[in-house]
């Protein structure tokens, strides 16, 4: 901090020192102004939007239709890719579609969106509930704050341990075999 002076000695030290004067504050009483490369100030903030910009991640919105009828382990199955889409951090539309005679069923669609609800329930909050919207109903659901999703490497290694005892097994098959069909020495 230099001090308080005039701004035709303020210029004089900014040239002085190949610097640019900056009046940072106009409404304080005197201005307050600083001494800085304003070309090389806009370019660190430039940078630094882009770097922001770069490590953010934008949210969309996924979408999962079903039908009226849609059977039970398709509707887990459903579930499942819901949960994998909030882990990414999206959200999930859930619609159920009507065709001709389901349009006078409307309470089909709103038990299957409230029993998805149900198995999420913990993992999702729900931003809209079901609404009918024409021939489709549905509701959007965002991930639950606190709630983290289950690792992926835990599932790896279980899945390399099964394949691991599933290859143990046919040999120790294999080998029962060949002691069979082995010649008998009587």
């Amino acid at each position: 901090m230099i001090g308080v002076m005039p701004p035709l000695r303020a210029l004089e030290i900014a040239r002085d020192r190949d610097l640019d004067l900056v009046e940072i504050s106009p409404n304080a009483n005197p201005p307050v102004c600083k001494l800085m490369d304003y070309g090389r100030y806009k370019y660190e903030q430039a940078k630094k939007e882009n770097e922001a910009r770069k490590n953010q991640k934008t949210i969309t919105l996924k979408e999962i239709r079903m039908r009226p009828r849609t059977d039970e382990h398709d509707v887990e199955v459903k579930t499942r890719k819901i949960q994998e889409f909030l882990a990414d951090g999206d959200r999930v539309r859930v619609s159920v579609q009507f065709r001709g005679a389901e349009m006078r069923h409307p309470d089909l669609g709103r038990k299957l969106l409230d029993e998805i609800a149900e198995v999420l329930k913990g993992t999702v909050t729900i931003e809209r509930t079901p609404v009918m919207e024409g021939r489709m109903m549905s509701m959007i659901v965002s991930r639950a704050p606190g709630w983290e999703p289950p690792k992926k490497q835990a599932s790896l290694v279980e899945k390399q341990t099964a394949k691991d005892t599933s290859q143990a097994a046919p040999t120790s098959t294999a080998q029962q075999s060949d002691e069979r069909d082995a010649p008998k020495d009587d």
